[in-house]
Order: structure tokens, then sequence, then C-alpha cells
């Protein structure tokens, strides 16, 4: 598989995040080609603010390698990540990250924060690329927040 496709399945899984009720954002982690873990936003569901499309894949990454650190896998995901999330792609030791769209309010990839390579305070040190699929992604949010605008106006 290519990185088009890795995204494409992160997409598929923000769509299911958005058929729930969830902000729309999917995650994949993607070691020696084989994808090891996958996740969607489920905070809502799962009542669990914690329960971000990244944490969703690395937990089930870490479970699947039996191991919490993941060195050498890639992270693609629909949105730039957040702090927090940032903070558990560092402490997994994930090689690199591949964002789709920016998320201007609290992105911690360089839009709001700059975590994710750069901030060499951390002892591990993250590639990241953002734009991959981002007109994709950028549509799934828009027209995400759109419908609950609209919704919540009739209601």
């Amino acid at each position: 598989m290519q990185p088009a496709d890795y995204m494409q399945l992160a997409l598929t899984l923000a769509e299911r995040a958005a058929a729930a009720g969830e902000v729309p954002v999917g995650a994949v982690v993607v070691y020696q080609d084989s994808i090891i873990g996958t996740g969607w936003n489920q905070p809502i569901y799962a009542q669990d603010p914690t329960a971000h499309a990244e944490i969703q894949a690395i937990r089930a990454a870490a479970r699947q390698l039996g191991n919490y650190r993941l060195t050498g896998s890639t992270l693609y995901v629909t949105l730039e990540p957040c702090v927090m999330c940032a903070g558990a792609i560092v402490h997994a030791r994930i090689a690199r990250v591949v964002y789709g769209a920016r998320q201007p309010r609290s992105g911690a990839a360089g839009s709001v924060f700059d975590l994710l390579p750069s901030d060499h305070r951390f002892n591990h040190h993250t590639e990241c690329t953002g734009g991959l699929a981002a007109a994709a992604a950028s549509d799934l949010l828009q027209t995400f927040f759109a419908q609950r605008r609209t919704s919540h106006a009739t209601t």
C-alpha cells in the first residue's frame, strides 16, 4: 500500500466517526508496511475525553506489537494532532506522522504549537508531514460541522 491508501483508510474511519455523531477524525498506524492499529474519534461514545482517533490507533498498535513503544511506525491521521495526541505520539516513539488537514485552533504540529517535530526539549523527535488528502479531510470536517450547526439551529 502507498501513503495515499493509508490516508484513504483513515478517511473511511473518520466517516465512521461522523456517522456516530463524533468529530470525523480517523487514524491508522503502520509498521513495516502492515497496519497494526486503527482508530476513530470516540470521546462521546466512550465518555472519555482521551478517546481521540490517534489515541485509539496507538492503543491498538501497542496491543498488536505487545509493546508501548512503536519505534519505526508511521501514524496517518486525517487532522493535525492536538497537544494531548502529540504527547502520546512522542511517548510511543512513533517515527513519523502524516496528517491531512491543518487544525488552526489546536494543532500541535505547527498550526498553534510546534511539538512535532521541532520541540527539541523532547528526547524523541517525530518526523511530520501535513497536507496528504487535506481537501478531503477538510471537506469531511466542514460538512460535519455545517450539518451540526443546521441541526442545532432547528432544535
